[in-house]
């Protein structure tokens, strides 16, 4: 008689679960001991030094300074500003932020001291001019901001050197793994001169601080023990003995903290438990310990990384991943009530590719709710911590394209974070993060179905096509039929369908950061050109459909992938730097190059060779201003539909109305349409009309002002700029 399989092989062990997991550290008491392992070495009576000192790096100061502030402002617009923010109306942080890094001192030294922003979002980009300019005056706000989002706004206190300081990086550096960069970047640069600050936690009684303050020492490079001679021999003495024991194996107990219950909204047992690796699931209380841990704040000083970190080693990544996505769809479920932080939170440590596409929708819509500006913040964090290219490209699509200002203006600070964090230019980034999809060296993709494959090439759009093995084209991929191999047919089929939906959120964008780039001048090096652009299996697919620049030289990438000029003829590779040419720039080649584009039939991704030229009739714009557009009364939707490529919405004034809108060519320079009635904020169709009164070319944006014109201004522009000016003003009235 056979025996039943239970009874056959014997069961397996149970997985055991992280100790974190079983009792919170919120929940243990650690014993009266140093919660390292050493033994405390105890100084009574030590003060850290007093005062506040900035130690600016070699350019630091004035590269902070240099950093543009949010939204501009005009010498007689200040005293009206300065008000504004007293009395509240502007209440939107990085506008408020820029009013302190540009006005007049007597006006911002003031209302600097008494500035409360409540920010959740990375702020270090806004405070760095402030700081440049006021340096310890900007102390408090900055320390604020810095405590709350260690990672985002950290950097700001990056020239800071104090107690408070030293004593807050120190607690970064043991206990928070998104700040431990920033904490040994923070000592390396002060090194030696952070030791002062140190020692009086280091040798005192109180556990936490002590532990923190030991730990900084320990990566200190230099003579510690002599740098702690400051607070005398015995002092000196301790140190040198901390150092020398061995460092600590373990995080210790925390303090007691009873965290907020759950919210009510949340029904544990609706959502799918976490999959243990050994077979079984996450129990209950371990995964309401793991949420709770996600609600832990950053200022308890507890150390929930075991908590989170026990989880992913238990747990099957995926079954995390569901679990954190089911828990935010019940979330929004309940309409997304607040105090629901953690929701977010999971998805950031918990999510994948998949969920930052998911998530990037909800994002873009946000902002459109009540209170959804925070929480689509929230959600560019989520993206920037699941990391990787997929979801770098959603922030990378969010910052050119979302229709929300403060959004689009937080997401592109973001990208530029993260694209700085590499060394590199936001648009260099841009060009790391297009996706390959898996194409082969010849930019195709082959499916096979066994008896049948097909080859998925694409249009000038990205859109895919399909042509079958005699390379007649199809509408589209057929179903998988009975001659087909019943494995290999529908993987292929299943691999389409989402090429395609991959592609949606990915075509729009490069199509639009390519015109973008026509239109800025943008310029790839060499070497850039041959890997991201002419090399990327699916950018290869643009760039043979557009005509190009090297110097003075324009050619096309052919079908082979080597370069021809405008009569056809090879052309040698670019050694100089590469853009993408405007008609304007193409001279008496534009015809040749119009003629060859259509004998081959090559259908553009965007309006170039056939691009309207516009410029200017002589003596136009000398005053300053284009009256020819001034008086004319345009849809107000049409003017919104500027925001889509380089115009930008002003400054809300009284009753959140905007009353201009603004194209920033350079540095102090900016076309400007003054706008009557104006375009309320979050009723844009108040008034579905604007009356344009003044078209005018000055130093900023903002109400029109004679005295801020820029005489003979237009006639300083690049001619692409001035004819995709007069392009778009033309584009109001068509």
């Amino acid at each position: 008689m056979e025996l039943p399989q239970a009874l056959r092989e014997p069961p397996q062990a149970p997985l055991e679960l992280p100790h974190a997991l079983l009792e919170p550290p919120w929940a243990a008491r650690g014993p009266a001991g140093t919660p390292s392992g050493d033994e405390p070495v105890l100084v009574a009576g030590l003060e850290p030094p007093g005062g506040r000192a900035i130690r600016w790096a070699p350019g630091e100061r004035e590269e902070w300074a240099a950093t543009p502030p949010y939204g501009p402002w005009q010498d007689d617009e200040w005293e009206e500003a300065a008000e504004t923010f007293r009395d509240g109306r502007g209440a939107y942080e990085p506008g408020r932020a820029g009013f302190l890094a540009g006005a007049p001192e007597h006006l911002a030294r003031p209302l600097l001291a008494e500035w409360q922003p409540k920010v959740t979002w990375d702020f270090a980009h806004s405070l760095r001019p402030i700081v440049a300019r006021f340096e310890t005056d900007a102390w408090d706000v900055s320390f604020r901001l810095a405590k709350q989002n260690p990672y985002g706004t950290g950097p700001v206190l990056m020239p800071f050197l104090s107690a408070d300081v030293a004593r807050l990086v120190a607690d970064w550096l043991y206990r928070l793994k998104s700040a431990q960069r920033l904490a040994a970047d923070w000592f390396g640069r002060h090194g030696l001169d952070a030791v002062p600050h140190l020692v009086p936690d280091a040798l005192g009684k109180r556990v936490g601080p002590r532990r923190n303050a030991v730990n900084a020492l320990r990566t200190i490079k230099g003579d510690v023990a002599e740098a702690a001679r400051v607070h005398g021999d015995e002092a000196a003495a301790a140190v040198a003995a901390l150092l020398a024991a061995a460092p600590p194996a373990a995080a210790p107990a925390q303090p007691p903290y009873k965290p907020p219950p759950l919210p009510a909204w949340l029904d544990l047992g609706a959502l799918p438990a976490p999959a243990l690796k050994g077979g079984g699931e996450l129990p209950p209380e371990a995964i309401r310990t793991l949420l709770l841990a996600m609600t832990v704040p950053n200022g308890r000083g507890i150390d929930v990384a075991p908590v989170v970190d026990g989880a992913a080693e238990v747990c099957e990544p995926g079954s995390l991943t569901a679990f954190s996505w089911a828990l935010f769809e019940a979330w929004e479920a309940a309409r997304l009530p607040g105090r629901s932080g953690f929701v977010l939170s999971m998805l950031g440590r918990f999510g994948d590719d998949e969920t930052a596409r998911r998530l990037t929708p909800r994002i873009e819509k946000w902002p459109g709710l009540p209170g959804g500006h925070g929480r689509a913040v929230h959600g560019l964090g989520v993206l920037v911590e699941i990391g990787g290219d997929t979801a770098l490209t959603q922030l990378d699509g969010i910052a050119r394209k979302v229709k929300y200002k403060g959004l689009k203006a937080e997401a592109q600070r973001r990208l530029a974070f993260a694209a700085e964090r590499r060394g590199l230019t936001s648009d260099q980034l841009s060009d790391r993060l297009v996706p390959g999809f898996g194409l082969d060296d010849g930019g195709a993709l082959v499916l096979d179905y066994g008896p049948r494959r097909f080859t998925v090439g694409f249009d000038e759009q990205l859109k895919p096509t399909v042509a079958d093995g005699n390379g007649t084209a199809r509408k589209t991929l057929p179903k998988p039929g009975a001659k087909d191999d019943p494995d290999l047919a529908p993987a292929a089929y299943k691999r389409f369908a989402e090429l395609k939906k991959e592609l949606r959120a990915v075509a729009s964008v490069q199509v639009a950061r390519l015109e973008s780039a026509m239109v800025t001048g943008r310029e790839w090096t060499a070497a850039e050109f041959g890997e991201y652009v002419v090399g990327h299996p699916l950018m290869r697919h643009l760039a043979r459909r557009l005509v190009w620049l090297s110097g003075d030289r324009s050619f096309r990438v052919a079908e082979d992938l080597t370069f021809a000029d405008p009569n056809d003829d090879a052309a040698e590779p670019p050694e100089s730097a590469v853009r993408i040419a405007h008609p304007v720039e193409l001279g008496d080649t534009l015809d040749a190059w119009s003629e060859l584009f259509g004998d081959y039939a090559i259908l553009q991704p965007f309006p170039q060779l056939g691009r309207p030229v516009h410029a200017l009739a002589a003596g136009e714009g000398a005053d300053g201003r284009l009256a020819r557009f001034e008086g004319l009364t345009v849809p107000t939707g049409r003017l919104l539909g500027l925001t889509r490529t380089a115009w930008r919405r002003g400054a809300p004034q009284d009753n959140g109305t905007e009353h201009w809108m603004s194209w920033t060519l350079a540095p102090n320079v900016a076309v400007v349409l003054d706008l009557e009635p104006g375009i309320t904020v979050g009723y844009t169709d108040l008034y579905p009309e604007q009356t344009i009164e003044h078209v005018w070319i000055g130093t900023s944006a903002g109400d029109y002002a004679p005295s801020r014109v820029i005489e003979n201004g237009f006639a300083d522009l690049d001619p692409v700029f001035v004819s995709e000016l007069l392009a778009d003003l033309t584009s109001l009235t068509a």
